[in-house]
């Protein structure tokens, strides 16, 4: 499994556990590997710019989950984000050819589709129309998804899942997790004024496992949670960690001022910072998802999102994130 050490893969590697597989675990160099330290798994040394390594790292296997990638939520990193995300995808598509690997799951993103309504939740077949935003991960996470294709219509028996945003515990660096320690911060004053489909990582984990067993090849699958306004899941998240919630929504024009302030600051600094015209954009659109597919053909859970919350805020706790 590559991308072992991160929020979905750490979890990913338990449930493989908890069903009886055996797995070897494929990180860089320099990941921290507090996520499966202690675990009964196999190490390899993988560097996905690096073919030989792929292919060393996949020797003997029979299944492959490829959820390693770049991520970043902003305008900079294309180049960076094109070699890991579609060569990376390429070299590993083409080592588990040649390995005669029998099944492989491609982790992707709901960011490679459309996006609909709350009341008409997206689904695989929506279009994209998020290109707009220019986002390099985006862009280059559908042309991965575009490369898996092209390789199972040359024969490789692949799956591709599409995870919503993801909250529970293992959230080392911390990503979507950020959102549960700014509200335990009392820096969420005003909600966005979009929404999300919010997923345990956990149920994500079991998803993907259900995808590696029966998902059908060349199929997609969205793994998506609960459909709710950043207000309503900030709200609900600022119960469990005992704060106040936002005071209401942010307006838009309010919204796009902060992204052109953090476009002039991202400048000036020479480094976009985590908040910037992308992530304020996105913050404002509906992203909903419809899960159906899954639910009928992988019997993919319902995510408790009260449940990954509290997991999310006692793992933090628990590992010094919280004061």
């Amino acid at each position: 499994m590559t991308g072992a050490t991160g929020l979905l893969g750490a979890n990913v590697v338990r449930a493989l556990l908890e069903a009886g597989y055996a797995v070897r675990a494929a990180v860089r160099p320099t990941s921290n590997r507090i996520p499966i330290e202690g675990l009964p798994v196999e190490t390899s040394v993988l560097n996905l710019e690096e073919p030989a390594s792929v292919a060393e790292s996949m020797a003997g296997c029979q299944a492959v989950v490829h959820a390693a990638a770049a991520n970043w939520i902003g305008r900079s990193g294309r180049g960076w984000m094109e070699r890991v995300n579609v060569r990376g995808t390429e070299t590993v598509c083409r080592a588990a050819s040649e390995a005669g690997i029998r099944r492989m799951v491609h982790v992707s993103s709901v960011d490679t589709l459309g996006i609909r309504t709350r009341e008409h939740p997206a689904d695989e077949e929506c279009r994209p129309n998020l290109e707009h935003l220019r986002c390099p991960y985006i862009d280059t996470k559908r042309a991965a998804e575009e490369v898996v294709l092209r390789y199972v219509a040359a024969g490789l028996p692949a799956v591709i899942v599409n995870p919503t945003l993801l909250l529970g515990p293992w959230d080392t660096r911390p990503t979507s997790g950020r959102m549960i320690l700014e509200i335990a911060r009392g820096r969420a004053l005003l909600a966005p004024g979009g929404g999300n489909s919010f997923l345990d990582v956990r149920d994500a984990a079991t998803g993907i496992v259900a995808a590696l067993e029966r998902g059908k090849v060349g199929r997609r699958y969205i793994l998506g949670g609960e459909n709710l306004t950043y207000r309503e899941a900030w709200r609900r998240v600022a119960r469990i960690v005992g704060r106040r919630g936002p005071l209401g929504t942010a307006p838009a024009a309010g919204t796009w001022l902060v992204g052109q302030a953090t476009a002039v600051w991202g400048w000036l600094s020479g480094e976009e910072p985590v908040v910037n015209p992308v992530t304020v954009a996105m913050g404002e659109l509906p992203h909903y998802f419809d899960s159906a597919r899954a639910r009928s053909e992988l019997d993919f859970p319902e995510t408790n999102f009260e449940l990954a919350v509290s997991d999310a805020w006692r793992w933090f706790k628990e590992h010094g994130y919280v004061r």
